[in-house]
């Protein structure tokens, strides 16, 4: 068997770590791989434990586009073929080509390249992707994020040849990681929890559903690790680094990524970062958060009504992928907010991971709209749900959260918990008052529902922490360990 491999920046070390094991357990005997980022490709080509059949480099191929001549045949003939139900999904979902995000920080949103470059660049990726597929001819591809040009395409081009496909997704139960065969929701959960209701039938794991709930919540606490989601943008943060060895720290830091940039290999590759705009950037985020965003923010009253919505983190697949039509979060808030009863308010708190980003601007547009509150990222988020009439959610855990908190809840957005009778997705922005009008009423929580989507998803499910891995890496043993977890897990589905 022969499996095709996903290998995105610095995941490409976690992926490649977990092809060895997989080697190892003669499940999969061939590996290729589709890879983002010049550095994890040497690391790749120069390691001794795989020998890779083939490693496409997506920065290689990107560079190919300069001197592709548009062929407006081949476009119109993939989209027929391809089109979701045309390609643009393919570079909307793309930070860097659409928006020049990553190469720039949030909130920099202007495109580098023309209307013509973005198709050439699709052009040259696609025919890339389809020839890599049809010499490889994988059995399998496995994938952590559907994210940019070629992720995208090599996820629906596996789906078109009949190639296994396993994403690889987080439970938001504690650190479980569990296996879709497509990114929009948890397939195999969904089809035991479709059985299961038909039959009214409980799962196997219902009572460790139960126990889960039960300690949630008595303290509830959020499932995401991520080291960098902490209030870096904080305002006493920011004085911190100003601090003597802070400051000199930062400065041999910046000096050691600028000769890495100038003289290194692949300096020019399109998703890395220019020096210059990464200083001037960062400094204006500082400048930001110094100035703070407390005389902005509106305090919290128990005694008045109100909805919450929690602003998500910019640029994600969140919004990017699996809500394409609300990149646009301050449209969104009007929407929700002209949408609830007269004496509501809405509460919009800000992401901590996004604090120092936004300006101070953007911000002022949203407290111009009459009912809305910004509320301290600071204040308690479970505190906000338990007091909240309504939670909505783009697709955030937030709002996974309320539910377990037996909370009315409208998304936005393709997420897994859309499955539960209790949620109301809003696909059309006109009936979106009459939801909410609905929830507000006819709230109705099936706590044996809920029960039963939790103990199927802890069933198809392991406890691996991958984000943990590929953030911060573990002990050897450790980590080995909980790979071999994930290891099992895939190799469960390919059977």
């Amino acid at each position: 068997m022969k499996a095709c491999l996903l290998l995105q920046r610095r995941f490409a070390y976690v992926g490649h770590k977990l092809a060895v094991i997989l080697k190892e357990k003669g499940c999969i005997n061939e590996f290729c791989g589709y890879v983002y980022l010049r550095s994890s490709y040497e690391f790749l080509k120069n390691q001794k434990e795989i020998a890779y059949t083939s490693l496409l480099l997506d920065e290689e191929i990107h560079n190919q586009f300069k001197n592709e001549p548009l062929d407006l045949n081949y476009i119109n003939k993939i989209e027929k073929e391809y089109g979701l139900p045309n390609l643009w999904p393919y570079i909307t979902v793309d930070r860097v080509v659409m928006y020049n995000m990553l190469v720039r920080e949030y909130p920099y949103n202007t495109p580098k390249y023309t209307h013509e470059e973005m198709m050439r660049i699709f052009q040259v990726k696609s025919k890339a992707i389809i020839s890599f597929l049809d010499r490889e001819k994988p059995d399998i591809l496995i994938m952590v994020a559907v994210a940019g040009v070629g992720a995208t395409f090599l996820y629906y081009a596996a789906k078109k040849r009949g190639i296994k496909v396993l994403v690889l997704g987080e439970t938001r139960l504690g650190d479980g990681i569990i296996i879709s065969d497509n990114y929009l929701n948890f397939s195999w959960v969904e089809k035991i929890f479709s059985k299961l209701k038909k039959e009214g039938k409980q799962c196997e794991e219902v009572q460790a559903a139960r126990l889960y709930l039960e300690q949630f919540r008595q303290r509830p606490t959020t499932f995401f690790y991520d080291p960098k989601m902490k209030m870096t943008g904080d305002r006493s943060n920011q004085l911190k680094k100003l601090l003597p060895d802070k400051l000199f720290r930062s400065l041999f830091w910046f000096l050691k990524y600028t000769w890495g940039y100038f003289y290194k290999k692949g300096y020019n590759d399109y998703e890395e970062e220019n020096p210059v705009t990464f200083f001037t950037d960062r400094l204006r985020r500082r400048i930001r958060s110094l100035i703070g965003f407390d005389f902005l923010y509106d305090a919290p009253n128990s005694d008045e009504d109100f909805a919450f919505f929690p602003l998500h983190l910019e640029p994600e697949v969140a919004t990017l992928l699996f809500a394409p039509f609300w990149n646009d979060q301050i449209n969104l808030v009007r929407q929700i907010a002209k949408s609830l009863p007269l004496h509501f308010k809405l509460y919009v708190k800000e992401h901590p991971g996004m604090l120092g980003y936004r300006t101070h601007g953007y911000y002022r547009e949203l407290k111009k709209i009459p009912n809305v509150k910004l509320i301290n990222p600071k204040v308690s988020t479970f505190e906000l749900i338990k007091n909240a009439k309504l939670i909505s959610v783009i697709t955030s855990s937030v709002g996974w959260e309320a539910i377990l908190l037996q909370k009315p809840i409208i998304t936005f957005g393709d997420v897994f918990f859309n499955s539960l009778s209790s949620v109301k997705k809003c696909e059309n922005i006109e009936r979106l008052p009459y939801l909410v009008k609905e929830q507000l009423e006819n709230f109705q929580h099936d706590e044996r529902e809920l029960e039963n989507f939790i103990g199927i998803i802890l069933q198809e499910s392991s406890a691996v922490g991958l984000t943990e891995i590929w953030e911060r890496g573990m002990e050897p043993s450790a980590e080995k360990e909980r790979l071999t977890k994930l290891a099992n897990l895939i190799i469960k589905k390919i059977n």
